[in-house]
């Protein structure tokens, strides 16, 4: 699998994040093509204390293949470009990378 990760660190109005991501960031990003899941994660905090991070945003593709096809679609191209304003002024770290899953199961004794 292949993933594209967003991660919005904590700002003092938060509710610019949640309207940026929900009316732009989700609807561009549900729309690529090849994408295989999404999944949204918000921080609570770190050990020891509270994070800097608010929340993080990963979608999943196939290979880095399908992710570079869906970069370069329309809907791609207008992820970008939304995107890039946020990560220019620091409130997003975005990379992409390979992962990989194991499952484990628990065994009771």
């Amino acid at each position: 699998m292949f993933k594209f990760v967003t991660i919005y660190r904590r700002v003092d109005d938060p509710n610019a994040i949640d309207q940026f991501f929900s009316e732009t960031h989700l609807p561009l990003s549900e729309a690529l093509p090849n994408l295989v899941r999404s999944e949204v994660s918000w921080v609570r905090g770190k050990p020891g204390g509270e994070s800097r991070f608010y929340m993080q945003y990963e979608l999943y593709f196939e290979s880095e293949e399908s992710w570079q096809m869906a970069l370069l679609s329309e809907q791609g191209v207008a992820l970008v470009r939304a995107l890039k304003p946020w990560g220019d002024e620091k409130i997003l770290t975005w990379f992409y990378s390979e992962t990989y899953e194991e499952t484990h199961e628990n065994e009771a004794g």
